[in-house]
């Protein structure tokens, strides 16, 4: 398989975290890690496979740093591209917009022809709105370090066994 540039803040605590155990579940050999603070719109178009850690912020919304770093690759297309989207929220300190910044971004990306993979069944969560949610799907990996941090872990490698075959068709 060829190289999968993973995308996400290496200053976020459990963004980070989350890279670190899809890295080892995936195999540190087949993984570039690029802190999206300091990437570049080179650093992206060197790759057709992504995963992209976005948590998100507030209520509901990028952070900061892929706010920033989107506009460099907007006007690209990303036909032929495959993205994987995971991202922390808080299902019980914001039930209203929990995950949202996964649907933020996978909607940025499928706008400009890209292909989004790694959709999660809702099972399991406790929430009252999300735009990362469609129908009964999640479109990427939400996960929860507040409340439901036993299954972080698990719900990683089980995303990361079901990337791997997506990212092989």
């Amino acid at each position: 398989m060829e190289k999968i540039g993973l995308f996400y803040s290496i200053n976020t605590k459990n963004t980070s975290t989350a890279a670190g155990f899809v890295r080892q579940f995936l195999g540190e050999d087949l993984v570039d890690t690029i802190n999206v603070e300091v990437a570049t719109e080179n650093d992206f178009r060197k790759y057709d496979k992504f995963i992209l850690g976005v948590p998100t912020w507030w209520d509901g919304e990028l952070p900061n740093y892929w706010d920033e770093f989107l506009p460099c690759v907007e006007g690209d297309s990303m036909e032929g591209k495959t993205f994987a989207i995971y991202g922390a929220g808080d299902q019980k300190g914001y039930p209203d917009n929990f995950a949202d910044a996964i649907g933020i971004m996978a909607k940025f990306i499928e706008k400009r022809g890209g292909k989004v993979i790694g959709f999660t069944k809702n099972t399991g969560y406790t929430f009252d709105a999300s735009r990362a949610l469609t129908g009964d799907v999640f479109v990427g990996l939400p996960l929860d370090f507040e409340s439901q941090e036993e299954l972080v872990e698990p719900r990683i490698k089980a995303w990361v066994n079901q990337i791997t075959k997506e990212f092989a068709e």
